[in-house]
């Protein structure tokens, strides 16, 4: 990632695409769309979404002869980090103990799940 520029989140079908980059390596537009559960997209339509997350700054591409095969640019772990920090900014006032409670009120998240974070964080303060 370029040191100043901004990445946007990845809408559903680019988050899908990127998610078959990570899984599964580099891979050409027709194992994107073979990976695909049916009914499969056209080869155009993710043609055009990974040339989009291309543009973002988020895909690259080697050339093989008339083609291209495309690799993921950037790791799972800074879309995971930066979407769930845009969710808690956006939907819990950016308090992540609002978020954690929304969980637990939901039933999201059980007393015994809880306490294993408590015990991991106890963990991490005293490395």
């Amino acid at each position: 990632m370029k040191a100043g520029r901004k990445k946007q989140l990845l809408t559903e079908k680019e988050a899908e695409i990127m998610n078959m980059l990570w899984d599964n390596g580099p891979l050409f537009i027709r194992e994107i769309v073979a990976l695909y559960p049916d009914p499969k997209p056209l080869f155009n339509t993710v043609a055009t979404n990974v040339r989009t997350l291309e543009g973002k700054g988020y895909v690259g591409h080697e050339v093989f002869g008339p083609t291209h095969r495309f690799y993921p640019v950037v790791k799972r772990e800074y879309f995971r980090e930066k979407s769930f920090a845009e969710l808690v900014k956006n939907y819990f006032s950016n308090s992540y103990k609002n978020a954690v409670s929304a969980l637990a009120e939901e039933n999201k998240i059980t007393l015994e799940e809880l306490q294993e974070i408590m015990k991991q964080l106890q963990s991490k303060k005293k490395d």
